[in-house]
């Protein structure tokens, strides 16, 4: 008999935080002996699994994602940016600042964007690996 398991659901409660550090702590709760630090590209990895995360992939069901998708907005994009600014490469700075700018006047991908495609990159048949279905409540 082949029994094909359903993944794993993890919930990530939008009610809990109302920042990016909140998020960053309200997502490292749902690893196993992992602690994520909020870098972006350290996210990705975890999403490939094995950093924390179910190996065979999961489901990340996001709990009131219409209030996240306001306290990560464009003003949190901005702050996010800047924070890195200082470690992008002098080659780079004029485009990140320009980033910063539309981000600060309302424009781009906000913060929480970012995140969800981020996410999505991770989807089955994505073309990053990982097996991470979104969901959006």
């Amino acid at each position: 008999m082949n029994v094909t398991r359903k993944p794993p659901v993890l919930v990530i409660d939008g009610d809990r935080f109302d920042d990016y550090e909140g998020f960053t702590r309200e997502f490292s709760s749902l690893l196993d002996d992992h602690r994520w630090h909020g870098n972006l590209d350290a996210f990705s990895d975890i999403l490939s699994g094995g950093f924390g995360t179910p190996e065979e992939g999961f489901t990340l069901r996001w709990d009131h994602s219409d209030r996240s998708r306001r306290v990560l907005g464009h003003r949190a994009q901005a702050d996010l940016l800047r924070a890195a600014l200082p470690h992008v490469h002098p080659d780079n700075a004029r485009g990140f600042r320009a980033r910063i700018a539309h981000a600060e006047h309302g424009r781009g991908p906000t913060l929480f964007d970012t995140i969800t495609e981020i996410i999505r990159e991770h989807r089955p048949g994505g073309p990053l690996p990982g097996n991470v279905v979104l969901t959006l409540v």
